[in-house]
């Protein structure tokens, strides 16, 4: 098989399986919508984050060698697991901005109900992830802005935990 052929091989089942992802994500999204329910933020995240992934591989394909081209073109799996750790690299900022590690003017601040007592019950739980949202419209699109960012840059998740351990460790010192 040529290059050019596991190359066009590859963006197949990368446009499929992203699709399918995608399609799992509208309808979860339609599922809530239609049973009255509220926008769920968190799958909004994974959704944007899954297209980050997509489109960050896409671009990198051409610059992949032989080897990788050969084991992405014989492996479902493996072209897979790109995109979804862009959704979940996006779930995982996501509760970086929602516990206020990831802060700052650039990023999105969100309202929701505040726990009942000190120690949370599960009502509180509950409450907190079905009814925190972004403040503002602004801030719903700085939360899809950088969803898709963590999707895109695979080390950009990863190197805000890493800061943020260092700035943890730093301020126990």
């Amino acid at each position: 098989m040529t290059r050019a052929e596991r190359l066009l091989r590859i963006t197949r089942r990368l446009i499929i399986l992203t699709f399918c992802g995608l399609v799992c994500v509208v309808t979860v999204f339609a599922l809530t919508l239609l049973r009255g329910d509220r926008f769920m933020v968190s799958w909004a995240c994974f959704g944007c984050g899954l297209l980050g992934g997509f489109v960050s591989i896409q671009q990198r394909l051409k610059k992949f060698g032989d080897e990788e081209l050969d084991l992405l073109s014989q492996s479902w799996f493996q072209i897979l697991l790109i995109p979804i750790y862009g959704g979940i690299f996006a779930g995982v900022l996501y509760v970086g901005f929602l516990s206020n590690i990831v802060e700052g003017p650039l990023f999105p601040k969100f309202a929701g109900p505040a726990f009942s007592q000190p120690i949370p019950t599960t009502s509180d739980l509950r409450a907190f992830f079905s009814q925190t949202y972004p403040a503002t419209g602004a801030d719903l699109a700085k939360l899809i802005f950088w969803s898709f960012v963590a999707g895109f840059s695979e080390r950009f998740v990863p190197q805000i935990l890493e800061t943020s351990q260092k700035d943890s460790e730093e301020k126990k010192d």
